[in-house]
């Protein structure tokens, strides 16, 4: 299955990890120097979850982030899912 939250929409993005060298001043030494930035992918924090809608009377398995937990939390599971267009 894709990495994708089916509400919000989130999916990795490239980021990068930056490399540094030297002491830091306050330990002494003449300051830290970024040497070399390294790519890599932030992958967003999905989980697989079975969301109760007492509207449809079932459970919904969804892969969801979960600041769309939070979303369903706030909002309701049937509201959210409308919204998102995935009833």
């Amino acid at each position: 299955m894709s990495r994708i939250c089916l509400i919000r929409g989130s999916q990795p993005r490239a980021g990068r990890r930056i490399h540094r060298s030297g002491l830091a001043k306050k330990k002494g030494g003449i300051g830290r120097h970024v040497t070399k930035t390294v790519n890599r992918i932030v992958y967003p924090n999905l989980q697989e979850k079975r969301i109760w809608v007492p509207e449809l009377g079932g459970f919904v398995k969804m892969k969801l982030s979960c600041k769309a937990l939070r979303t369903i939390s706030k909002n309701g599971a049937y509201n959210t899912l409308k919204a998102a267009g995935l009833l």
